[in-house]
């Protein structure tokens, strides 16, 4: 065995000890401060089958003390206020803030937390399935109308506090775009809800269907002239017959509003010469409306040499 000796080593001993007296008379000797801090405020031991009503307090104001350069030396990330949850039970219940609930780094004491209590407003967890709303932005090209627009799936499971899930009447999905088509447009978009206090039991997409279809009427602007369009320089030109019916399709709301002047008619004459030529007449319209019948579809044109 070993003999013991408590001199061994003394002069490594005598070192330790006068580290030690020093540091302690360091931090001994600096000034005491306070310091407030705003600090994350985190909510623990969530009971299972309830659901928060409501806005919480996200953060607390805390006030600290200790040594000058230990308080200095803090950060807010450094400092947690916990809200124990535990036994929490449908209503509205108050939770006390104290400053045993905050976290703090050795050396730091707190001496003050606000809000010193806190309300919280607690509802059973419920679910129901509710339809999925396609939700449509844009529209079809001038004569087309939106028709039958589908979702698959078709619905979907939100989940809540007891109050949302019986308002909720249906999910929506991301907008998808139906702007100028002409044909079904077929589209995977995410689904959500608009209430924030509601998700899905499963996130998840839909795939969205639009049936783009002819608008349902008809209108004729009667006696529309054509326009001549292109004609090169130091040629004329003379259209026979010099105006012609066009007919528009559209929804009835835009056809109501329909002017003569917002349905042009033209030929094309951009590259030719002097000569007698049967062209197609085009049309457009300034409103949304489609054109569907030019009559007649061809007139004569007559193209002189302006020097003649």
């Amino acid at each position: 065995m070993r003999a013991f000796w408590p001199f061994r080593h003394l002069g490594l001993k005598l070192l330790s000890i006068a580290i030690a007296v020093m540091m302690w008379m360091a931090i001994g000797g600096e000034e005491t401060v306070e310091r407030g801090l705003r600090v994350p405020l985190e909510l623990q031991q969530f009971p299972p089958g309830l659901e928060l009503v409501g806005d919480v307090p996200t953060t607390a104001d805390v006030r600290i003390r200790g040594a000058i350069g230990t308080v200095g030396r803090v950060a807010p990330g450094d400092i947690l206020a916990v809200l124990d949850l535990t036994g929490a039970r449908p209503g509205e219940r108050l939770f006390h803030l104290t400053p045993e609930n905050i976290r703090v780094p050795f050396g730091v004491e707190v001496v003050y937390v606000a809000p010193p209590t806190v309300a919280v407003v607690f509802e059973n967890t419920a679910s129901r399935v509710v339809s999925i709303k396609p939700a449509i932005e844009g529209q079809p090209a001038p004569g087309f109308v939106v028709g039958r627009v589908s979702a698959d799936p078709s619905s979907v499971e939100v989940v809540g506090p007891e109050s949302a899930v019986r308002r909720a009447s249906e999910a929506l999905t991301e907008p998808v775009s139906v702007e100028g088509s002409r044909d079904r447009v077929h589209e995977t978009v995410t689904v959500g809800t608009l209430d924030p206090s509601l998700r899905l039991m499963t996130p998840r997409t839909a795939t969205v269907t639009v049936e783009i279809v002819p608008a349902p009427f008809e209108q004729t602007v009667p006696d529309r002239p054509v326009h001549l369009r292109n004609l090169s320089p130091n040629l004329t030109a003379t259209a026979l017959p010099s105006v012609v019916d066009v007919t528009l399709r559209g929804d009835k709301e835009a056809l109501s509003r329909m002017e003569p002047d917002d349905a042009t008619a033209f030929v094309d004459l951009a590259g030719l010469g002097a000569g007698e030529y049967m062209l197609t007449v085009r049309a457009e319209s300034s409103r949304n409306a489609g054109v569907t019948r030019i009559e007649p579809a061809s007139i004569q044109v007559r193209i002189n040499s302006a020097t003649n």
